[in-house]
């Protein structure tokens, strides 16, 4: 029996009019997309360009060893190349290097840590240089592609070090991050006063508040973004739980929920490369996938946004 209109509840009336607004901001038909296209980006002003989503390693540890080397060799088997760590992140480094030598693929690898000027939130009393020469011994590497100062945790001190670290080719690109809203307008400081490579800062559908100066900011200044957090510590697959995707996910190839909230950050046009955290080759594969495909437009995201309200 056909069900008034007047019993179906706002969500679901809400949900089927952005779905139909989504569909007629497509310029092909409503069906699930076959390209299969690994998405790039350029950093910054250079040529360079690296695949939209990369792998987060900040819960690496050493009991599944031969299940992180997987995970990594898996990454680089489906196109990816950003690996982002720290010398804060436990025996990550270590592990990562471990796995990169055995497997011979250091070179296909873009590879990013961190260091700070002063001890770390972890607490670990090496900084500076001495962080950063440890770092490359864990990692065993001559030289690192992306080297960031980690929470903003000493950029002046570091800035001159990082600098003639560039020149003497140890380190490619140099930059900073945070994982903290509180601390963007810091952020947008050093954003407007240095002469950055990559900013790193958390960003996902559900903290929006780069948008606000950061991502700007960052474009106009063509400085390169790592996004982190996309999933606000799963904060956002739990909010996601047993939601059905709506149908217009199809267009897009988005066949979870991880894939659509890391399609929207990579959407935006100044983010270079998202980081989302994996330790298990299955939601490796998940995360790559988004990767794929086309990324949505700025109607696209405006209905996935609303969608994604819409759960509340």
């Amino acid at each position: 029996m056909r069900i008034p209109t007047g019993h179906l509840s706002r969500r679901r009336l809400v949900q089927g009019s952005l779905c139909a607004a989504f569909a007629s901001s497509c310029q092909t038909p409503l069906w699930a997309s076959t390209d299969d296209t690994l998405q790039s980006k350029a950093i910054g002003p250079t040529t360079e360009r690296i695949p939209v989503i990369g792998l987060g390693t900040d819960s690496f540890n050493g009991s599944d060893y031969a299940g992180l080397r997987d995970e990594i060799q898996r990454m680089i088997e489906l196109g990816g190349t950003v690996i982002d760590t720290a010398a804060a992140y436990g025996d990550s480094e270590t592990l990562i290097g471990k796995a990169l030598a055995e497997l011979k693929l250091r070179d296909r690898v873009f590879l990013a840590t961190k260091l700070t000027a002063g001890v770390g939130y972890d607490g670990d009393p090496v900084v500076g240089k001495a962080s950063f020469e440890r770092s490359l011994v864990r990692l065993q590497t001559s030289h690192v592609d992306l080297l960031q100062v980690h929470n903003l945790n000493g950029v002046e001190a570091l800035m001159p070090t990082l600098q003639q670290w560039k020149q003497e080719g140890k380190i490619r690109y140099w930059g900073i991050t945070t994982s903290r809203v509180e601390q963007h307008a810091k952020m947008a400081e050093y954003l407007r006063q240095l002469p950055l490579d990559f900013v790193q800062f958390d960003y996902s559908i559900g903290e929006r508040d780069a948008e606000t100066v950061l991502l700007p900011l960052a474009q106009e200044r063509k400085v390169a973004v790592l996004a982190n957090l996309p999933f606000g510590h799963a904060s956002l697959l739990r909010q996601a739980g047993q939601h059905p995707l709506p149908p217009f996910a199809a267009e897009l190839g988005i066949k979870s929920w991880a894939q659509f909230l890391l399609k929207y950050v990579a959407s935006h046009p100044a983010v270079t490369c998202v980081i989302p955290g994996s330790t298990q080759r299955a939601h490796l594969e998940d995360n790559q996938q988004a990767a794929r495909g086309a990324l949505p437009t700025t109607a696209q995201r405006a209905s996935m946004e609303a969608y994604w309200h819409s759960l509340s």
